[in-house]
């Protein structure tokens, strides 16, 4: 598991740069062509789980991620505990895209906009963070996060000029910290 988890990170993390380069050089084709495999693999993915008829929505993120949006009537049990299934699921659909595409491709697997309320909660925990920081006039630790949420506070913060955000830690107590400037 902590495995897993260090080469999640990697990929978040590492490639941010050679994303923006990737991204820049592809075409409306190349996108779909993401995004349908992205779907079929998801589909596949969706026949080993008890949840009915579903719709898959996709759309452009505020990053240039592909959002799979799935919505039906029963999918608790695709979003698991705190959210741990749901990201379970979207490393699998990233790391098989990954590997039939032949490159990264940011894709975020999200159920009925679970990941967007998160988003929002995380961002609004960013702001306040970095308040705290600023007011206090130091470093604030955040508790260890995944590195999707990782990567949300990052991009959150980045254009604060007050403030600057290093990710710290190992495994599961990977955490982000808020430096004042």
């Amino acid at each position: 598991m902590t495995e897993e988890i260090d080469l999640q990170e990697e990929v978040v993390e590492s490639e941010e740069v050679e994303d923006e380069c990737i991204e820049e050089t592809l075409t409306d084709e190349d996108i779909d062509n993401i995004a349908d495999t992205a779907i079929n693999v998801l589909q596949d993915i969706l026949k080993y789980f008890d949840v009915g008829e579903v719709t898959i929505d996709e759309y452009e993120g505020d990053e240039g991620e592909l959002i799979l949006d799935i919505t039906g009537d029963d999918l608790a049990v695709l979003i698991g505990r705190h959210g741990k299934t749901l990201d379970a699921l979207q490393f699998l659909v990233s790391a098989i895209t990954v590997r039939t595409i032949g490159f990264r491709y940011p894709v975020v697997i999200d159920v009925e906009g679970y990941k967007g309320r998160q988003r929002e909660k995380l961002e609004s925990i960013a702001h306040s963070t970095a308040n705290r920081a600023v007011s206090q006039h130091r470093s604030i630790k955040m508790r260890p996060m995944t590195p999707y949420e990782r990567r949300i506070i990052h991009i959150t913060l980045r254009d604060d000029e007050r403030v600057e955000t290093a990710s710290e830690g190992e495994g599961s107590s990977r955490h982000v910290v808020v430096i004042p400037l």
